[in-house]
């Protein structure tokens, strides 16, 4: 049997087995109640970075310094990722897709737990923030193989004509874990402020355990995907195989097309959900408690942005979806500062939205499916976990913190903000325009065939 009649008949929910069908409602709820967990980390920690951090683990800086400094400790969960991308790519491809979502989800969960334990600046001085980036830097070791170890495992167990439907809802677990963390905050905002700043955060993080429990619940049942069993039965995986190598030898052009294709689309993700915070708090002095409202809003939108797109590719194409979604947010930047900065609540809630609906959950709603069948069944894994890892670095990671510095050297203008934002989706909007469509192909890279 071929790989590809494995992925074509594998898991079909109309026409399967019971026991298929049950297998890929499995695997999408695994993968969306994991990312869930993911992106919850990502939120609460930014959250806190642009509302509370700042103060009480930078303390004796400028305020524009401190929001720097944490947006800094920030960027370093994104400069693990790919590191935590090329640790567990290895084993993703070898020893199976189930094994590293497990694996994943307790380092993020126990680094997330963790934080809620760290001193603040007054107890241990110098040692607060350092022992902060320890942590931020195990959420993103393990965060870098966990959205691939989703996509890909439902890529290969949902029926060809319907992977883009199923595996978009590894994003939808990305939003909810968004709207999660946004109502956290606004409950955590409620308190005191001296209750807020001595214990209500740690609160925060210390509810990342029942998330992390709740996902191994469904993760510890979860079957292998059937195109990595039919290559274990095979034969066709041995513990000298070296996916890294082989995806860089067999496919490069494709590793960088998801590379370039996801730079600018993670960049203005966690703009709209990171950056515009504290931007809005510093510059246009809007209430801190609105931030976490406006992002569950936002988060709202999203889970069903993702979702529709996900069905969308599957049936206009992965690379015309694409390209309307990396259109938009390459001509939205301009008119997305001039609605914020009038200070109209609505209209900066509608930036906000969109900005969800089109970069946070829109793209990579049509990536989950998108970037795994570019990718051949052996190498799969380490191609979309080090392509959209190391343009996380590039991407995510240190936009907010650039745009910031962007911000404070430009005396609070946003034009250098917007420019930057061009520039960065321009990238990507440029590679999808070169980039082949995918929908009507197996999950087969041409290259496997020479």
């Amino acid at each position: 049997m071929t790989e590809n009649s494995v992925v074509q008949n594998a898991g079909r929910p109309d026409t399967g087995t019971p026991s298929e069908v049950k297998n890929v409602r499995r695997a999408a709820w695994a993968g969306l109640i994991g990312t869930a967990l993911e992106q919850y980390d990502f939120v609460i920690y930014g959250t806190a970075s642009a509302i509370i951090f700042n103060t009480i683990f930078f303390p004796n800086v400028d305020p524009a310094i401190g929001i720097l400094a944490a947006f800094g400790a920030y960027a370093v969960g994104f400069g693990a990722r790919p590191l935590g991308g090329l640790f567990f790519s290895k084993y993703g491809d070898r020893l199976g897709r189930k094994w590293v979502l497990v694996a994943t989800l307790f380092l993020m969960g126990i680094a997330t737990f963790a934080i809620g334990l760290l001193p603040t600046y007054e107890q241990a001085g110098l040692w607060a923030p350092a022992l902060l980036v320890a942590c931020r830097f195990l959420q993103g070791f393990g965060a870098g193989a966990e959205q691939a170890g989703g996509v890909v495992l439902i890529a290969e167990t949902a029926p060809k004509g319907q992977r883009g439907k199923y595996a978009s809802l590894v994003f939808v677990g990305a939003a909810a874990g968004t709207a999660l963390g946004a109502v956290v905050w606004i409950l955590v905002q409620m308190m005191p402020k001296e209750a807020l700043e001595s214990y209500g955060w740690r609160l925060v993080f210390f509810s990342s355990i029942f998330v992390t429990i709740a996902a191994y619940v469904i993760r510890r049942k979860l079957k292998e995907s059937p195109v990595f069993q039919e290559l274990q039965e095979e034969g066709a995986i041995g513990k000298r195989d070296t996916p890294v190598a082989d995806v860089v030898k067999n496919g490069r052009t494709n590793l960088f097309r998801v590379f370039f294709m996801n730079v600018g689309a993670n960049a203005h993700s966690y703009l709209f959900q990171v950056f515009l915070g504290s931007y809005l708090i510093s510059q246009l002095k809007i209430d801190a408690t609105f931030i976490p409202k406006v992002l569950l809003v936002g988060a709202l939108f999203a889970c069903v942005s993702a979702y529709v797109f996900g069905n969308l590719s599957d049936r206009f194409g992965r690379r015309s979806m694409y390209l309307v979604v990396t259109t938009f947010l390459f001509l939205f930047p301009i008119p997305a500062f001039l609605l914020i900065n009038t200070g109209n609540l609505f209209l900066i809630s509608l930036v906000i939205v969109l900005g969800f609906i089109f970069a946070a959950q829109g793209s990579v709603g049509v990536q989950a499916a998108y970037f795994p069948e570019l990718f051949g069944a052996r190498y799969r894994y380490a191609g979309v976990a080090l392509g959209r890892e190391f343009s996380s670095v590039f991407g995510g990671g240190v936009a907010p913190l650039i745009c910031s510095a962007l911000v404070t050297a430009f005396s609070g203008s946003w034009v250098p903000v917007a420019i930057y934002m061009m520039a960065i989706m321009g990238i990507s909007l440029f590679t999808t325009i070169k980039s082949p469509e995918t929908v009507d192909r197996d999950l087969l890279l041409e290259e496997d065939a020479k």
